[in-house]
């Protein structure tokens, strides 16, 4: 039995003992049942009668947590069918508010060490809210590198939909080690709804705005291998084009264009573009240099090579230029956010029109 287990207990006594209704006569732990081991059970003295409160504890609980606690104590109800005077209950340290919410939609007892008591029982009804106690710092999982930020590209992408576990690992192209990690801790920070349980469990975003904005924030820290370079276009207007063209006619290139000349295109915003963005494989600048003609120059730079893989070539888009792909909507705005020109604004346009998150 662990330390807080014994603090919860005498923690949760003294909060029912508090509504002057209840009185503790006695405290088990680690109480054996045919389905497990129940943390704790509560033999309790009311005026109408005898009661025992079955406690599943927790250091901290989340939405994800409080699955397997209800299931412990489902079981030790199971092995008490005729019982009547069963209370079932989860106590933590530390109560999100989503745990909060899902223990009261479910109608099961909940205290937190903060003083929070929620208890819901034939004809008594306690609810008592208090700020809860922060959560013990933890360490969190970096989201926005290699595969991990492809699932979150794809969670994004299908932002509307639940998916499985591996439908969202073939939609990323990730292994389903790599998605079971997001989905972890984007059930920490709460912005995951389910439905579903077991084989048929399915989940998406359910604060696609705050995962958004997270990975921007992300993003704007990122440092791709850049270069800048130039290439003869008489009409600066037609210079994508002219790129695309360019790429058409080789069969050693496909780049990804991203950037401002290519948002404006999918969504015009009367922004004077004059450098094309180019998304390239790691590695393969001096291939791009030779097929497209580039020189490299350090003022006038009218093209940006910009080398990256993993969540950048995802969901790509044909574009309405010939031999052109462009970005995900999500990477074009994500390179927005780059603070050059008018690019802020475009961003705000492409997020409403087309994101629309």
């Amino acid at each position: 039995m662990q330390i807080y287990e014994t603090q919860l207990g005498e923690a949760v006594s003294q909060a029912i003992e508090a509504t002057g209704l209840m009185q503790v006569t006695a405290r088990e732990f680690d109480v054996p049942h045919y389905g497990g081991h129940l943390d704790c059970l509560l033999q309790l003295r009311t005026p109408a009668g005898g009661r025992r409160l079955a406690i599943e504890m927790k250091r901290e609980a989340y939405p994800r947590d409080i699955r397997d606690a209800v299931w412990q104590l489902e079981s030790f109800r199971k092995n008490h069918p005729a019982a009547t005077d069963l209370i079932l209950m989860v106590a933590a340290l530390h109560l999100s508010d989503g745990a909060k919410e899902t223990l009261r939609h479910h109608g099961i007892a909940y205290f937190d060490a903060g003083g929070t008591l929620f208890l819901k029982h034939q004809d008594w009804f306690i609810d008592i809210q208090r700020p809860s106690k922060p959560a013990a710092r933890r360490s969190t999982v970096p989201l926005f590198t290699a595969a991990r930020e492809q699932v979150v590209h794809a969670l994004l992408h299908a932002h509307d939909k639940y998916l499985s576990g591996l439908e969202l690992a073939e939609l990323s192209n990730t292994s389903t080690y790599t998605v079971s990690t997001v989905l972890n801790e984007l059930e920490r920070l709460e912005w995951l709804a389910s439905e579903g349980s077991g084989r048929t469990l399915r989940r998406k975003v359910s604060r696609p705005a705050e995962l958004l904005d997270a990975w921007a924030d992300a993003w704007r820290q990122r440092r791709d291998s850049r270069s800048r370079w130039f290439f003869y276009n008489q009409n600066p207007s037609t210079a994508l084009a002219h790129v695309a063209e360019r790429l058409d006619h080789s069969s050693k290139v496909d780049g990804i264009f991203t950037g401002a000349a290519a948002a404006n295109l999918v969504d015009p915003h009367l922004t004077r573009t004059d450098i094309v963005d180019l998304i390239i494989p790691p590695g393969q600048a001096d291939t791009y240099v030779d097929v497209l003609g580039l020189k490299p120059v350090d003022k006038g730079a009218n093209l940006n090579l910009i080398e990256r893989s993993g969540a950048s070539l995802l969901f790509t888009k044909p574009a309405p230029v010939p031999g052109a792909v462009f970005a995900s909507p999500f990477i074009l705005y994500l390179d927005l956010l780059d603070g050059k020109g008018r690019n802020k604004e475009l961003a705000t346009q492409l997020r409403q029109h087309h994101l629309k998150i």
